[in-house]
């Protein structure tokens, strides 16, 4: 999302809101000027890239012991 620094200016609380979920490019003139991001966006996209993987029958503690045990 693109948005003016007087946008920013008058909505700060709204875009620091959105910020969490996608990056804001801020514009003077017309030319982009800074970017308004979530610093744990990487984290997040981790997270869930991972959701779902397991099965819903897993127990983690026969998990845990076949990933420690020496094959």
């Amino acid at each position: 999302m693109s948005i003016t620094a007087t946008e920013l200016k008058q909505n700060l609380s709204k875009y620091l809101l959105l910020s969490a979920k996608e990056d804001i490019y801020i514009t003077k003139q017309g030319k982009v000027i800074a970017k308004l991001t979530n610093p744990y966006q990487n984290r997040v996209d981790t997270a869930k890239s991972l959701f779902g993987i397991l099965q819903e029958n897993v127990n983690e503690l026969e998990e845990k012991a076949e990933r420690l045990s020496v094959k």
